[in-house]
């Protein structure tokens, strides 16, 4: 890439950055950017000038912040800049050094291509390696926040690789690069399906991938506008080059036994089912719980939780889960809920809850 193309992909940066976060990109990073695009060959986050729109194959990766939203919500504009920022300026610089395209920002997700501006033998490789770096970093972030008393983040990822329309959409007042098309909105509807986290692929990610992944699945979800449920596999590692999906350390986290009566509403298409449903959870802990339930919960069902948490004097009402998975045991239905999106007043009482039961164990 000349010095000049640079210059203009890093202006095009600053510009993304500011319409989607309201805040500049520094001039530090800005000159990081830069520097790393000039020792990235092949490496070009925005076109020269491709008027027309043509056919193309792509692997498409779209992360996600999980629950975000209601973090933000309890919180000023500039905290949130502040710590949104950080993290989407990292992603940026992670997607570089792989080779990938940033298609845009959206709040607080992200949108990148691999193959954008011509098919590369190792395409795929490169944005599954960049997605595990991406989770690896937002380990360690989130280490250093809770460390330092600050609120945990979490990433789900999505990747899907397929035929695509790439053009130039727009006019004279405004115009921007992107790719539209049927696979773009199924790379959507398996980031959604995401934990946090994690990473997931399409079926046509994992037959290029091959060995050079390990993966687990595949489980099969219905997708709104497919006829036939897809497969999607859980990326594990890429034992090539040593990279793991740090996300086994949350399926680790403390988990005590409890009694607590609940209430749910199922949600679909992100509206709030008004039909109220009851249950028990039987365990607990950061990141889920475990309810027993009368009626079945097909895997990855959308769920909003109520629940009373009465030892540490806290009403939660603003849970969000996804099912997991479902066993019977002596003819009763337990399904894993992992948690989606938690409030910080909610988080901080269910650490407190299981911690007080780690002690009291103890």
């Amino acid at each position: 890439m000349k010095a000049s193309s640079q210059s203009i992909a890093v202006s095009r940066i600053r510009k993304l950055v500011l319409r989607d976060t309201g805040q500049s990109l520094s001039d530090a990073c800005a000159r990081e950017i830069e520097s790393l695009l000039s020792n990235t060959p092949n490496s070009s986050p925005l076109p020269d000038g491709e008027p027309d729109f043509h056919n193309r194959e792509v692997s498409i990766l779209l992360a996600d912040l999980r629950g975000f939203t209601a973090i933000a919500a309890d919180r000023p504009a500039g905290e949130v800049m502040r710590m949104l920022n950080p993290v989407l300026i990292k992603m940026s610089e992670i997607i570089f050094k792989h080779g990938g395209t940033i298609d845009k920002f959206m709040g607080d997700s992200i949108m990148a291509l691999f193959g954008a501006h011509g098919r590369r033998s190792d395409d795929v490789e490169r944005a599954l390696c960049c997605a595990v770096e991406m989770q690896m970093w937002m380990r360690d972030f989130s280490t250093e926040q809770r460390a330092n008393g600050h609120l945990e983040l979490f990433m789900g990822i999505g990747i899907n690789t397929g035929d695509v329309m790439a053009g130039t959409l727009g006019s004279d007042v405004y115009s921007e690069y992107t790719v539209i098309g049927d696979e773009v909105n199924l790379t959507s509807r398996i980031e959604a399906f995401s934990l946090r986290g994690q990473v997931l692929i399409s079926e046509s990610t994992y037959k290029r991938a091959g060995e050079f992944v390990v993966v687990s699945g595949p489980m099969s979800v219905s997708v709104k506008g497919k006829p036939k449920p897809v497969s999607l596999y859980e990326v594990l590692s890429i034992p090539s080059r040593a990279m793991h999906v740090p996300r086994q350390e949350v399926r680790r986290s403390h988990r005590v036994g409890v009694r607590i009566p609940f209430a749910y509403q199922i949600v679909r298409e992100d509206v709030v089912i008004p039909l109220l449903h009851k249950g028990i959870i039987h365990d607990i802990g950061y990141y889920g719980v475990m309810i027993e339930t009368e009626s079945r919960l097909a895997p990855m069902t959308d769920l909003k939780m109520e629940i009373v948490l009465q030892e540490v004097d806290h009403h939660a009402r603003d849970l969000y889960g996804r099912t997991v998975n479902t066993k019977i045991v002596n003819g009763h239905l337990f399904t894993g809920v992992e948690f989606t999106s938690v409030s910080p007043a909610s988080n901080n009482k269910i650490q407190l809850l299981v911690q007080l039961h780690i002690f009291s164990a103890s």
